[in-house]
């Protein structure tokens, strides 16, 4: 196989997370070797359905996930699996940016081959913490915000590189400064070690978010400013929460005016 579309499109099937990981692994090996590159007479894709995954989590909605403390490994497994449920996810959405978005520039595909590489190692190492935490992926219920969003911007690259690296993935820069501290005062310094990774690595996937965004705007010859807010309450209306890790996401290529414009709106909303 050379085709990168159709390689992508073998990652997002797999269902067992083993072999998922695995195809990731091999897929990003040849695509640094480039054995395979994006073919343009690769057939067009398939409508967007459900992503390779295993039986379990059963999905519920995200009210429906119960919040635990930390103050137990229980309680620890549980953050722990749910971190793990957004990177494997992440997978998913790496690999169908590839699949999915035809007729961009080799950078952009090798870009997000990288992430999906990237999102896998973090998925291992998260489920190593959780069998020292005694469970396995799919012991606790998860939701399925991401992968809805990806279904919505499906059509549209634009909004894709918009919303999901920019916006949800971006939370997670919001919020893991948080829980390390949480866990801190837990003494749970195995599992801060890997959340340290996964921040510091995961300013890269949203910065890769923001220049594959801003790319597609001078493509279509729109302001990334005005279209970005546009996206937002097209897709998202005002439901935003904050606060917003500003040193990570300037670092990550948001712009002052956006952040500023970004606080006032969650506290409008």
């Amino acid at each position: 196989m050379t085709n990168l579309h159709a390689a992508a499109q073998a990652c997002l099937a797999a269902t067992d997370p083993a072999e998922k990981l695995g195809l990731t692994h091999a897929v990003w090996v040849a695509v640094q070797s480039g054995e395979l590159r994006p073919d343009p007479a690769a057939p067009s894709p398939e409508p967007i359905g459900a992503p390779g995954r295993p039986a379990k989590p059963q999905l519920v909605s995200a009210r429906q996930v119960p919040q635990r403390g930390l103050g137990t490994p229980e309680g620890r497994a549980a953050l722990v699996h749910a971190v793990a449920h957004i990177e494997f996810n992440a997978i998913n959405l790496a690999w169908d940016a590839v699949y999915r978005f035809r007729g961009m520039p080799d950078a952009y595909y090798r870009d997000w081959a990288s992430c999906a590489f990237d999102e896998a190692r973090h998925f291992a190492l998260l489920t190593a913490r959780l069998a020292e935490l005694g469970h396995a992926y799919g012991d606790f219920d998860a939701h399925n915000g991401l992968w809805e969003m990806a279904e919505k911007t499906a059509r549209s690259d634009t909004a894709r590189m918009a919303l999901v690296p920019r916006v949800l993935e971006a939370r997670g820069l919001d919020v893991t400064p948080g829980m390390i501290e949480r866990l801190r005062h837990a003494g749970d310094e195995a599992t801060i070690a890997v959340l340290q990774v996964i921040l510091r690595e995961e300013v890269a996937h949203v910065a890769a978010g923001t220049r594959w965004y801003r790319w597609c705007c001078e493509r279509d010859g729109v302001d990334p400013f005005d279209t970005f807010f546009d996206l937002l309450r097209d897709y998202l209306g005002v439901s935003l929460r904050g606060p917003f890790n500003r040193p990570a996401r300037l670092e990550a290529g948001f712009v002052e005016a956006e952040l500023d414009r970004l606080a006032a709106l969650a506290v409008a909303g």
